[in-house]
């Protein structure tokens, strides 16, 4: 767990989410601020701060992230009409959050802008 890092205080428990799915890996929740009607973001429990720190010791970890938005986007009824993710990375990349994770957004047609 990272000092200071809002996801890590999320994944112990030290602040609340609307958690819609959690294994030994990773954790998914509703974003408090949801840019679509259906808006989760998929976290690993691992403190990896943005794509830019990934080593090829998170290839596994990574595969698993992206196979595991998939099951949630059919758990949340979206593999049928369709959803985006998105990994922001850095400032200017609208990370906001330095630990790395996954948006799954969906419920709506999506314009082409992302963010």
């Amino acid at each position: 767990m990272a000092s200071e890092c809002i996801f890590c205080e999320i994944i112990a428990g030290k602040i609340f989410s609307d958690v819609v799915y959690e294994d030994g890996e990773f954790l998914a929740f509703r974003d408090i601020q949801p840019q679509a009607p259906n808006h989760l973001v998929i976290i690993p429990k691992q403190h990896i701060a943005s794509l830019r720190d990934l080593t090829e010791k998170e290839e596994d970890l990574m595969g698993r992230l992206i196979l595991l938005a998939s099951k949630l986007a059919k758990k949340e009824g979206l593999d049928s009409m369709g959803y985006r993710l998105a990994i922001n990375t850095g400032d200017e990349g609208g990370q906001a959050v330095p630990h790395l994770h996954v948006h799954l957004l969906g419920g709506r047609k999506l314009n082409d802008q992302l963010g």
